[in-house]
Formats: C-alpha cells, sequence, structure tokens
C-alpha cells in the first residue's frame, strides 16, 4: 500500500501530527493530487543536487498541469482553482532554488515514515490507546538540547561555587592569622609593615583578587544563565504550553484529540529545579558576601537583581505550569466540553506542571464561578450561578494514572442565582445560551523555600463553536468576524468529533454557497456571528447553526453508520445532484439532508425513466427524527417501493450512488429476517396519485402519512380505528 494511503489510515491522533507537518510551503492539498508521483522520486538525492533538484521541480509542474487536466473534465472549478494557486506559489517561491523544496518535500516524507513506525510500534505494544510519545520536532529537540545545556551550566555553577568558598575560606584563615599576630595594619597597602609582614601582606592581596576575579566571573555567568532560562521559560510557556493550550481549544470544538501533557510536565519541572538551584547559589553568595566583603565586592552590586530576576522567574513559570488537564464536562455528552447545563453534574481536571514530590498533599485547590463582580459573565445581562458539591480538593500523585499532580473535580453542578421575587436575574432575552460567556476559576496558594505564590487558572464555559474564535472577554462587546477557512475547518470537525467522518471539500463548499451564497471562491470570505448563528439563511425561518446542528444530532443518533461508511453524500446542491445522476442508469440514487427541515431531515433522490424515455430525478420528502423513531433509514431505504404504470410495486432505489447494490450498502444494516415482522403501517412506503399511469407522476409515501399511519394504528389497537388520510410528497 502507498505511503499516503497507509497515513490515511491512522487514528485521528497520529492524523493530527499529520497535519503539522504541512504549510503553504508545501500544500498537503498537492500532497494528496500527486501522491503516488511524489512517493516514485528520489527528493532526498534531489536535495542535494541541484542539476536533478531542477529536473523534478519541472517534472511536478508538469504533473500538476496534468492534474489541472482532469480536473477541468470533471468540471471541478474549486479543484482547479487551488492547483493553479499552488502551481503559481510554487513557481514565485522555489524556480531559483529548486533544492529548497526538495529539502522540504524529502523532509515529509521522512516525517511520515516516522509518523507511520510510531503508530505501527504502538500498536504493536498494545499501547495504541494511550499514546505518550509524538513526532518530535526539530524545534522541539532544540528545546531539550537548550535545557539539558542549563542543567550542565547549573551543575558547573554549583562547582565553582564550592571553588569560591574554598577559596574564600582560605582567604579570611590567612587574614584572621595575620590580625591575631598583630602583623596587620589597618589597611593592606603595607607601607608601615617589615619585610616579611609585606610579604605576607602581598600573598593575601593576591588571593583577594583572585577571590573577587571569581566572583565577578560567577556573577557574570549567573546573569547569563537567568537569560538563558527566561529565553527557554518563553519558548516553554509562551509557545509550547499556549500551543497546547491552543490544540485542546480546538479539541474543545471537535478537533483532533489534544496531546498529553507529559513532556511538557518533564521540561517545566526539570527548569524549575535549576531555577531553585540556582536561587540557592544565589542565597549562598549573600552569605559569603556576609563572611567577607570589600570595597567593590560585585555581590554587592549585582545579587540583589539576581535574586529579583530568578524569583520572578520562578513566580511566572509557577503560575504557567497551572493548567486545566480536563475542560468541564457533563458525563453524558463527552463530545460537548465547555457546554455546561443548570442542574446536571459536570467534571474536570487541574494540574501543576512543576512535579515536585514535596508539594503532594500541600496544595488546596478552590472552585469557584464568576468570582469577580467585573467578569465578563455581567457583559449584557447573563444569567448569574453558584456551584455546588465538593469546590475544594488537594492536589496529588496517586489519583492520577501517570504520577502528575493533580485534582479532579467529578461532582459539580450549576445553579442559578434567583432574585429575591423568585424570578430571573436580568437578562438580555437576545442572548441565546451558547452565547452565555463564564468563568470558572480554580485557585490555591503555594508555599516553597520560602516563597508564596498565589496560583490561578480561568476557564470559559461556553458554546462549542464561539470557543474557537474567542480570544479574549470582549467577545460579546465585539463579536469577531471569522474567515470562511476557519469556519470550515471547525465544522468538518463538528462531524468527525461526532462520528469518525469528517467533511470534503466538495460538502464544505456546499455549505459555503448555503452561508455566503454563489462564489468561484470562499477561501478568505468573511463570516459574522450574526450571519453564522443569529440570522435566518434566505428564504428560511432559522439560521445556519441551527440547522446544522439539528443535522449532527440526527446523523448521531439515527444514521450514524451509514454517515461513517461514507453512504450519504449529505450536502449537495440540486444543481450538482441533477448533474451527477442525470448520466447514470435508472434506479441509482443517492442520500442527502433536508435544506428545508430545521429539525433536521434526510431524503433520498433517483434517477427513473418516464415512459417516452425522459430522464427525470425524483425525490421523497426528507425524513426527520420523529420517523427514524419509528423505523431504521436502512430499513426505510430496502423497503422503499411505488407502483409503476401498470399498479405492480416496485423499488425505484436500486444502486446507491455512484454504483453500489442497494443490498450490498444496506443490507447489513436492516432488520433480520427471523425477528417479528413489520406493522401494517411501517411496511407501506407507498401511495398512487390521482393521476396514474405514468411513473412520472407516482411519488412515494411522505414521512407525514407514515406518521399518519403509525397515529391511526395506534388508535386502531384501542378500538378506535379513523379514517386513513394518505399525502403526496410535491
Amino acid at each position: 500500500m502507498a505511503q499516503w494511503n497507509q497515513l490515511q489510515q491512522l487514528e485521528t491522533r497520529y492524523l493530527e501530527q499529520l497535519y503539522h507537518l504541512y504549510s503553504d510551503s508545501f500544500p498537503m492539498e498537492l500532497r494528496q493530487f500527486l501522491a503516488p508521483w511524489i512517493e516514485s522520486q528520489d527528493w532526498a538525492y534531489a536535495a542535494n543536487k541541484e542539476s536533478h533538484a531542477t529536473l523534478v521541480f519541472h517534472n511536478l509542474l508538469g504533473e500538476i498541469d496534468q492534474q489541472y487536466s482532469r480536473f477541468l473534465q470533471e468540471n471541478n472549478v474549486l479543484y482547479q482553482h487551488n492547483l493553479r494557486r499552488i502551481k503559481q506559489h510554487l513557481q514565485s517561491k522555489y524556480l531559483e532554488k529548486p533544492m529548497e523544496i526538495a529539502r522540504i518535500v524529502a523532509r515529509c516524507l521522512w516525517e511520515e515514515q516516522r509518523l507511520l513506525q510510531t503508530a505501527t510500534t504502538a500498536t504493536q505494544d498494545g499501547q495504541a490507546a494511550h499514546p505518550t510519545g509524538t513526532v518530535v520536532t526539530e524545534k522541539q529537540q532544540i528545546l531539550e538540547h537548550n535545557l539539558q545545556d542549563i542543567r550542565k551550566r547549573v551543575q558547573d555553577m554549583e562547582q565553582k561555587m564550592k571553588m569560591l568558598e574554598n577559596l574564600q575560606d582560605d582567604f579570611d584563615f590567612n587574614y584572621k592569622t595575620l590580625k591575631s599576630q598583630g602583623e596587620l595594619s589597618q589597611d593592606l597597602n603595607g607601607n608601615s609593615q617589615a619585610a616579611a609582614t609585606r610579604q605576607k601582606m602581598a600573598q593575601l592581596e593576591q588571593m583577594l583578587s583572585a577571590l573577587d576575579q571569581l566572583r565577578r566571573q560567577i556573577v557574570t555567568e549567573m546573569g547569563g544563565l537567568l537569560t538563558a532560562m527566561d529565553y527557554v521559560q518563553k519558548n516553554l510557556t509562551d509557545e509550547e504550553l499556549a500551543d497546547w493550550k491552543r490544540r485542546q481549544q480546538i479539541a474543545c470544538i471537535g478537533g483532533p484529540p489534544n496531546i498529553c501533557l507529559d513532556r511538557l510536565e518533564t521540561w517545566i519541572t526539570s527548569l524549575a529545579e535549576s531555577q531553585l538551584q540556582i536561587r540557592q547559589q544565589i542565597k549562598k553568595l549573600e552569605e559569603l558576601q556576609q563572611k567577607v566583603s570589600y570595597k567593590g565586592d560585585p555581590i554587592i552590586q549585582h545579587r540583589p537583581a539576581l535574586e529579583e530576576k530568578i524569583v520572578d522567574l520562578f513566580r511566572s513559570l509557577m503560575k504557567s505550569a497551572f493548567v486545566v488537564e480536563r475542560q468541564p464536562c457533563m458525563p453524558m455528552h463527552p463530545d460537548r466540553p465547555l457546554v455546561i447545563k443548570t442542574g446536571v453534574q459536570f467534571t474536570n481536571k487541574v494540574r501543576l506542571l512543576v512535579k515536585f514530590p514535596e508539594l503532594n498533599y500541600q496544595l488546596k485547590i478552590k472552585v469557584c464561578i464568576d468570582k469577580e463582580s467585573g467578569d465578563v459573565a455581567a457583559i449584557r445581562g447573563s444569567r448569574k450561578f453558584n456551584i455546588l458539591g465538593t469546590n475544594t480538593k488537594v492536589m496529588n500523585m496517586e489519583e492520577s494514572n501517570n504520577g502528575s499532580l493533580s485534582a479532579e473535580f467529578k461532582h459539580l453542578t450549576l445553579r442559578e442565582q434567583r432574585c429575591g421575587n423568585g424570578g430571573r436575574t436580568n437578562s438580555d432575552a437576545s442572548l441565546i445560551v451558547t452565547e452565555e460567556l463564564h468563568l470558572i476559576t480554580f485557585e490555591t496558594e503555594v508555599y516553597h523555600q520560602g516563597l508564596k505564590i498565589d496560583l490561578e487558572v480561568k476557564m470559559d464555559c461556553s458554546g462549542k463553536i464561539i470557543h474557537y474564535f474567542i480570544e479574549n472577554v470582549n467577545f460579546f462587546t465585539k463579536p469577531p468576524v471569522g474567515t470562511w477557512d476557519q469556519v470550515a475547518e471547525v465544522l468538518s470537525w463538528q462531524f468527525s468529533s461526532t462520528t469518525k467522518r469528517g467533511l470534503t471539500i466538495e460538502q464544505l463548499t456546499t455549505l459555503a454557497e448555503k452561508l455566503l451564497g454563489p462564489s468561484v471562491n470562499y477561501s478568505g470570505c468573511q463570516i459574522t456571528w450574526a450571519k453564522f448563528c443569529k440570522e435566518n439563511m434566505a428564504g428560511k425561518g432559522f439560521s445556519f447553526w441551527v440547522w446544522l446542528d439539528n443535522i449532527i444530532d440526527l446523523v448521531k443518533k439515527y444514521i450514524l453508520a451509514l454517515w461513517n461508511e461514507g453512504y450519504i453524500m449529505g450536502f449537495i446542491s440540486k444543481e450538482r445532484e441533477r448533474a451527477i445522476l442525470s448520466p447514470k442508469p435508472p434506479g441509482t440514487f443517492l442520500l442527502r439532508f433536508s435544506e428545508s427541515s430545521k429539525e433536521g431531515g434526510i431524503t433520498f433522490t433517483w434517477v427513473e425513466k418516464d415512459i417516452s424515455g425522459k430522464t427525470q430525478i425524483q425525490s421523497v420528502e426528507p425524513y426527520t427524527k420523529q420517523q427514524l423513531n419509528n423505523m431504521s433509514f436502512a430499513d426505510i431505504i430496502m423497503g422503499y417501493k411505488i407502483m409503476d404504470a401498470t399498479n405492480i410495486l416496485v423499488s425505484p432505489l436500486v444502486y446507491l450512488y455512484p454504483d453500489i447494490p442497494k443490498e450490498d450498502a444496506f443490507g447489513k444494516y436492516c432488520r433480520p429476517e427471523h425477528q417479528e415482522p413489520l406493522t401494517p403501517a411501517a411496511q407501506w412506503r407507498h401511495h398512487k396519485c390521482t393521476n396514474s399511469g405514468n411513473t412520472s407522476d407516482l411519488f412515494p409515501m411522505s414521512p407525514r402519512t407514515l406518521d399518519s399511519l403509525m397515529h391511526n394504528e395506534a388508535e386502531a389497537s384501542q378500538g378506535h380505528l379513523g379514517e386513513q388520510h394518505y399525502r403526496t410528497s410535491g
């Protein structure tokens, strides 16, 4: 199997790492379009030989042209546009330096191989469900090297501190010896002393000079070491930790699952240990200075600044290391973290990434909501809540599987505060539930080696989609504008987090058209929050997000297996639907979501021929959750029949697009034959219009008719059989 195909079979957590390998320098789309050809080239050789790199680069442009021609024949405008843009970018950037693109591609292919090897090894070791290792990037390797360098410099500094102490002890002994013998004058000039005494004084001055020189060296090196620590700490907190938080944020709205914190914990703990060691060394300098000091003593001049710097670094590191490892989540809805219902228990977990055994059972964590009166919860009249349950807990290493210093809150509940008159607090009627933003705060105090550090971490609970765009609490005062590229990624995550399948480019293009209207290119188009979830879609009485969210719920509860199999085309424009079905033989059908059902509906459209041989495209009225509660969609498809011109029941559904026999696709999801037969109402799948005799005039029974039959059957079972009413789906 080709390497690219193997990569597509990996679990989502490995695919997340794959996504990080690609950028505008070498787009993943190009890797997908030209996968076999790319894997057949010797990119490593091209990366080191310019003539070969030039040849391969021009061949690459030729392959792009051929692929463009294929898309042209398929009339795929979106792929044409993307491929043309990619080619223009490659020409402008690498035409004069083809070895650079060769190096990039070679590196990506090598990382892909490592990723496959990691996944294979994890599976063989039985660790696939609990990964601890990920692909180490070049940047992370540099970070590891810098941390090792800091540890080595701290140990070297420890040796120099011992040398300094020994040298100072020798100087102090000789100084006190001369002083006790009465040979030491008030100063060290030696002007009024004998020759022997002057010789001893000269030796003492040499020792003092060496002592001063070593002190200055140590103080200078300590300053450089603190600068290095500051640099590494910024990499850890401002980049690595911030990147983890962003990935966690994305995972909360359905993105790829977040990686574990173990590696970050190791790095941060290592840096914290080094900082405490250097702080002890700075304290040692103070002790040495109190024993021996002199004019121009570098310890007196520089130690206070060094002490202040290391304390600031350690405080800042500890504050950054206090994180929410698992965001609030209701046990019954693990795929929707950060969306909390009142009166329903939720859980979450905090962790301190500085893993000091001496802190075990020492940190008491308290949780509260909207702690300050000025918090964003008061903006625009959001409701106010109290947190019920065990809202204090002590951090310990025993409860976690990996021995991390953490505290898990398992039984918290929100209760809304009420006004004195029994009504709700003031609220903005225009504020929908998913727009409410509330801040849950975890706080504690650390007492360590004479330092008191207040730790606090805040997390925002709100709607899933909102969380992706929130950068600060000003969201409600001025909602940000997102681009279609951002929204498209989030929408695909919404499906992949609930199911095993995200959205294709073609499906996303259909959604973009519904949200933004017809366009050749949606990339970069801006979407306001109101457009996304407040304003009604054109010709509809509901917003885009209300419609889509109900479709996600429909998929999850009723047609998950069919969606995961790829049998549901789902989102497709009527023009595109007609274009792909018209050339197909009669009986070819596809499954798509209803555009008119607010609560979420699914329908099927098929090809048939009228008596004159003309192609007709027919659709059934959408099935909603109400009908799918009574019968599985697979049973509906397999049992669906209409009457032809000769009044014979036939199934118009034969091949699932493009050419999959209906039985192969849906047979395994149908009710087994040995089970009880379907009820009379459930067996009806057809009805006859008043204008019979022409298959184009025959329509299937609508779901409403099915509801009517189910209702009438229920009445009949109670002795009240009413008149049945049949409705056509126009």
